[in-house]
């Protein structure tokens, strides 16, 4: 069989980018088991819920949803199991800090497979405030908009 490569798209987070402001960004493997393995090359996840938390030096993925493995046995995995985050020592302290700080959570961004590897992007944020997330709104709708006006300009200008 040969090996994969390149990266595969599984789940994304979209309402994390509306919800908070991204601070910075961490690629994490995950403690996963086979059957869990298995579901997410099905494709079927949803990070919505989920969330990221540190417990005795050790950064944890919580409430992330892998269904169960259809083909799966009484060996099955729970589908909303905390799952073990495999980072580097530092960004784990560096996270902590951060998260002690006040007002930053650590939520996950995307779920994916880089090379065969499940991984998982997180992200030290800051929830947003509702004037924020209207502004935020009001400024891709304005891009938007030029994007369009500028297309129709070039259109007319062929014809």
């Amino acid at each position: 069989m040969a090996k994969e490569t390149g990266e595969k798209l599984i789940a994304s987070n979209k309402k994390a980018r509306h919800e908070y402001l991204i601070i910075d960004t961490y690629e994490a493997g995950m403690v996963l088991t086979g059957s869990e393995v298995k579901s997410l090359r099905m494709g079927r996840a949803s990070l919505v819920d989920g969330y990221v938390f540190i417990e005795r030096g050790e950064a944890w993925l919580d409430a992330v949803y892998i269904p169960e493995y259809l083909n799966g046995s009484w060996t099955n995995h729970a589908p909303r199991r905390k799952r073990k985050l495999l980072l580097h020592r530092q960004e784990i302290d560096k996270l902590y800090q951060k998260t002690r700080e006040g007002g930053m959570t650590i939520v996950p961004l995307r779920l994916y497979f880089l090379d065969g590897r499940a991984k998982v992007e997180i992200a030290l944020a800051r929830g947003k405030k509702e004037y924020d997330k209207r502004q935020t709104l009001r400024e891709r709708q304005d891009r938007r908009e030029a994007e369009r006006a500028i297309s129709a300009r070039k259109h007319l200008g062929s014809s």
